[in-house]
């Protein structure tokens, strides 16, 4: 049916209105079906118009039906800025870190929300986050190579780990992989990063070697090492050269440190570390080719920042349990934490370490460490190599 104007509307209504008052009830229905045809009107409100009850045709309302909005452009803008400062997490993440993020950004007067903003900020749930950051998300998507190379006869020494053998409770079990900063050739020397993930914690170390050379990552996993908030109680490493070697396996059994492998081709056996390489290295370094000493130095000093950020301001789900229900797979997940509180919970770290990791908590600005990444980055990036 052809739209009509108001006016015309209106001509129609009183045109049949005093018609419509002293007819039958058979006409009367005659000139309702007309009304409504002409006009689009329903029929119960062209009879209440006829009869003058409503005194004339009123435009279509224009607001919007339903709750009003609780969340507006300023709230959303917030949010916005909270978002990209937590490494553009899902929704349940940021309103697991939330309160953290902003204790720490308000502590370095880094934003100045008012107080309702404030306080919908600390109330919002997950899935609010999610829908009003649906407009504003991005997806990228990266792929690369491996770099990874058979290792040596030792690897009949370095038994294979399934997952029961280890008390993943307890934090120091840690799972070591090399992440190839090659870009589309692996001919030549090019950066790798050395990632180090805490199984029970999340704890996430990474160091990056000049070389896969065994010297150079053994130097790399002492320096992760010092560095730790708790001492390593085992190592999981793939079946890499870099890795199964004599110096590595010697030093593990003088400090009476478990040493396990994954089975050949099963990347699955060491998923803590995989995904790490992508959500920590991967989505900060990316995929391009780095050589040399000058970006070495660079990327170790973006790794120093790194390490704070992504251990104390970015929270992580752990995976409880899985279950298969038919042809479905359930899993069950705690609710996301930042490795920091994890290890605060934790009853098998020290008082002291503790003390020492709340110290150095206090004294972070997550807005000043993104400062200072993204300029090491931009250096970092003017050294990519062409290959």
């Amino acid at each position: 049916m052809t739209k009509i104007s108001m006016k015309s509307r209106q001509e129609v209504i009183q045109r049949y209105c005093a018609r419509y008052k002293k007819s039958s009830k058979k006409e009367k229905g005659r000139i309702l079906d007309y009304v409504c045809s002409a006009t689009g009107l329903s029929r119960d409100r062209a009879k209440k118009l006829l009869c003058g009850r409503i005194k004339k045709v009123e435009a279509p309302s224009s607001k919007k039906r339903g709750r009003k909005s609780k969340y507006g452009d300023g709230l959303r803008a917030a949010l916005e800025k909270i978002w990209a400062l937590m490494d553009f997490a899902c929704g349940r993440r940021i309103a697991a870190g939330m309160k953290d993020m902003l204790d720490a950004l308000l502590r370095f007067n880094e934003v100045n929300f008012d107080q309702d903003t404030l306080e919908k900020l600390h109330e919002i749930s997950s899935a609010t986050i999610d829908r009003l950051l649906k407009n504003a998300k991005k997806h990228m998507k990266f792929k690369g190579i491996s770099a990874t190379k058979p290792g040596t006869l030792l690897k009949r020494d370095i038994p294979i780990r399934l997952g029961t053998q280890w008390d993943d409770a307890v934090p120091g079990y840690v799972e070591i992989d090399l992440v190839a900063h090659c870009g589309v050739t692996t001919a030549g020397e090019y950066i790798n990063t050395l990632d180090v993930t805490d199984i029970c914690t999340g704890w996430t170390e990474t160091a990056a070697v000049l070389n896969k050379a065994q010297k150079h990552v053994f130097e790399a996993l002492m320096i992760v090492k010092e560095r730790q908030p708790f001492p390593i109680l085992g190592i999981d490493s793939d079946n890499g050269s870099e890795f199964i070697n004599a110096h590595l396996l010697r030093y593990c059994k003088q400090e009476n440190i478990c040493f396990t492998r994954s089975r050949p081709d099963k990347k699955n056996d060491g998923c803590h570390v995989e995904q790490k390489n992508w959500s920590v290295v991967r989505r900060n370094i990316g995929y391009d080719r780095y050589e040399g000493g000058e970006a070495l130095r660079i990327m170790n000093e973006y790794y120093d920042l790194l390490r704070l950020y992504t251990n104390f301001f970015l929270p992580s789900a752990k995976l409880l349990s899985k279950s298969r229900d038919g042809s479905k797979i359930r899993k069950r997940y705690e609710a996301p934490q930042t490795p920091y509180k994890r290890l605060m919970s934790s009853q098998h770290i020290e008082k002291d370490a503790k003390k020492r990791l709340k110290e150095t908590w206090h004294t972070l600005n997550p807005a000043e460490l993104k400062r200072g990444m993204a300029k090491l980055l931009d250096q970092l990036q003017r050294l990519r190599t062409t290959c």
